[in-house]
């Protein structure tokens, strides 16, 4: 039973309805880098995730973090302990922010909310054990792997040229994140990954 995730889920979504309607719930949890700048806020590098823009917005990460968070949860569970995937996932928050807020450091009209990073994180991690598993992009079934190509190449050119108000950046690093936390935790999935990879299954 992935019992971590179910938290983190039910958490997300309670927060985050409460928020909806909350100004002042958002502004106090809210990713606003003069507010770690000058007031020491440092909560907010964690507390960002679970708000969400809108109902879609949630339930769309939620719908995500669900079906790959109870996939991965089990294998930190062997790993890192019971607590291995919500040692997983807050760092996942907080890894794929940080750039964002470095280069926002002193912009006071800057915000960005949701838990994109950290699911992204789980999405890869998955994509290291599984990479030629089925993941569906609308209703077309897409190779894990493939699917982790063209979301990277995506990432990359929206957070160069995008103007969707949308936080690529949190997705590249959460995605690249997720990688790296999960071969250090369990070095043996690198082999097992490219030992995959040499056997394709589209």
């Amino acid at each position: 039973m992935p019992i971590t995730t179910l938290i983190i889920l039910a958490a997300t979504c309670i927060v985050s309805f409460m928020a909806f309607n909350n100004r002042k719930l958002v502004d106090d949890l809210i990713l606003w880098p003069p507010a770690i700048e000058r007031k020491g806020e440092y909560y907010r590098l964690a507390t960002y995730g679970f708000i969400h823009a809108d109902p879609m917005h949630l339930l769309f990460n939620m719908m995500t973090l669900f079906f790959f968070g109870r996939a991965i949860e089990p294998i930190y569970a062997q790993t890192l302990g019971s607590f291995g995937f919500a040692l997983f996932y807050l760092g996942g928050l907080i890894v794929s922010i940080l750039p964002t807020y470095l280069k926002n450091r002193r912009n006071a009209n800057y915000r960005s909310l949701g838990a994109s990073g950290a699911v992204s994180a789980a999405v890869f991690a998955f994509i290291l054990y599984a990479p030629w598993a089925r993941i569906y992009v609308l209703v077309l079934p897409v190779p894990a792997i493939i699917y982790a190509v063209l979301y990277v190449a995506y990432s990359i050119y929206m957070d160069q040229h995008g103007r969707d108000n949308v936080n690529h950046s949190a997705h590249l690093w959460g995605a690249a994140y997720g990688v790296v936390f999960t071969v250090l935790a369990n070095p043996a999935v690198l082999p097992h990954f490219l030992g995959l990879m040499s056997q394709p299954r589209m």
